[in-house]
């Protein structure tokens, strides 16, 4: 998944203390303070290492972190928010992918290529914006080239005269199309013809990632060479124009590189749902079945957690430094089942506290993405205005806690159940009220909500 970055610095990155990690985490999730202050001391650990000599700061590697806790108590909102934070490459994974199909699952390197992808992506973006007013102007002497009419032969003695009217010409249309003026006029581009198929094969690739490549490489093919001519608005042949521009001024070999060097020395991979390959029975000797599939992919992922070299098709990439976060529920196995090698690449480990109703209470109002700033932004789009009581909001957290103590506790995504079937009537009415004002009090959280808790069965599909 990508990352949207903060408007951050990477001098005020680097300024930042753990306390003060904790404190931007804080406004995200509620709780959770020793799974909070174990990620800010690796992010903290991260920028030290880097103050570091080279020969010392190679020998420093990242102290991975097992996180454990029943699911919907934050640990994968902690290492998103933490990535995004920290200015990093930030990848989700899901272990039980690499098992998904019988004993064959997905190439577990494939978590690093999607890393070194996204990075890619991440710099392009940046190297784009930096290049952005130079490509805006390169694509307004494009598009005023269209706009204009080709000049006419000239006269012997009307060079100077002529030169100087089409310049007036120009600046004046200049202006118009900078004021908006024109933007109404349809224009046409000849996009970019485009670029000739490569198709790469990298060792240890997984079918589906072949498959891909492949698709890519005969679309391109049957494509052809030739540019493509296309009508369109004055605003949006511009952004194309832009776009295109932004597109011969990036240099890619270094984008590459950087891309590269960002997921050695700050990547962030996070692994959910680890639990699932833990083998039950493969440490007493007794694997079979499943198990033996379990125990082969976490041997799999062992060398990229342990540090190895990585093919991608933006050049080769080491994983000793990139810090992995795992996390799972540990219902059923426990984490010493899983094998002494992989236990002993995260060091450390987080236990994370089941939610109570009044974390329910915190969680839908404090957060800068609470529940209910969500939903009272959505309808003020209907020019609805949602008002909640503070009884309102602890009845919601009341029902949210029942059914997770009733039915199975998948902790702080029973607040979106809840909260849809509370506004079901609203949201699907919020277009033909227009301008309303609506409060939501106790009697109105009871009059959609108790009928359905109080009945066990309907809540298991309801709520």
């Amino acid at each position: 998944m990508a990352i949207f970055l903060p408007e951050r610095t990477a001098t005020a990155v680097d300024s930042l203390t753990p306390h003060q990690i904790v404190v931007e985490l804080d406004k995200y999730v509620v709780g959770q303070a020793k799974a909070k202050r174990a990620v800010a001391i690796a992010l903290r650990n991260r920028i030290r290492r880097q103050r570091l000599p080279i020969e010392m700061a190679e020998e420093v590697t990242p102290k991975n972190i097992l996180m454990i806790g029943p699911t919907g108590v934050g640990k994968t909102e902690i290492a998103r928010r933490l990535a995004r934070l920290a200015q990093s490459p930030f990848i989700k994974v899901e272990a039980s992918k690499f098992t998904e199909v019988g004993y064959v699952g997905r190439d577990v390197e494939s978590m690093v290529r999607d890393l070194v992808e996204l990075a890619v992506d991440m710099v392009r973006a940046e190297r784009a914006e930096e290049v952005r007013e130079n490509a805006r102007r390169a694509a307004e002497e494009r598009l005023l080239d269209l706009l204009l009419p080709p000049p006419r032969p000239l006269m012997p003695g009307e060079e100077a005269t002529m030169r100087e009217q089409a310049t007036r010409t120009r600046e004046r249309f200049r202006e118009q199309l900078r004021e908006g003026r024109l933007d109404d006029r349809v224009v046409e581009i000849e996009a970019a013809p485009a670029a000739m198929p490569s198709f790469e094969v990298i060792a240890g690739g997984s079918v589906e990632e072949i498959g891909m490549n492949l698709k890519e490489a005969m679309s391109n093919l049957f494509q052809g060479g030739r540019p493509k001519t296309r009508r369109l608005k004055v605003s949006e042949a511009l952004e194309h124009l832009v776009a295109e521009e932004q597109a011969k001024l990036v240099d890619m070999e270094t984008v590459s590189r950087e891309a590269v060097r960002r997921v050695e020395q700050s990547g962030i991979i996070f692994i959910d749902e680890i639990d699932k390959i833990a083998s039950r029975d493969a440490i007493g000797g007794g694997a079979h079945g499943p198990d033996v599939s379990r125990e082969g992919v976490q041997r799999d992922i062992l060398p990229i957690v342990e540090g190895t070299t990585v093919n991608t098709k933006h050049g080769m990439v080491r994983t000793d430094h990139i810090l992995f976060i795992a996390a799972g529920a540990f219902h059923v196995s426990k984490p010493s089942d899983l094998i002494p090698e992989l236990q002993g690449r995260f060091p450390i480990r987080v236990e994370l506290e089941p939610l109570t109703r009044d974390d329910f209470v915190r969680i839908l109002t404090e957060p800068r993405n609470a529940l209910i700033k969500q939903y009272t932004a959505l309808l003020g789009t209907e020019d609805v205005a949602l008002t909640f009581t503070p009884g309102a909001v602890e009845r919601i957290a009341d029902f949210a806690a029942r059914v997770n103590d009733a039915n199975e506790n998948i902790g702080a995504r029973r607040l979106h159940t809840v909260m849809e079937r509370l506004l079901d009537e609203i949201s699907f009415e919020a277009p033909e009220r227009g301008h309303d004002a609506i409060t939501i009090d106790e009697a109105y959280v009871d009059r959609m909500l108790a009928d359905i808790v109080r009945n066990d069965d309907l809540s298991k599909y309801i709520l």
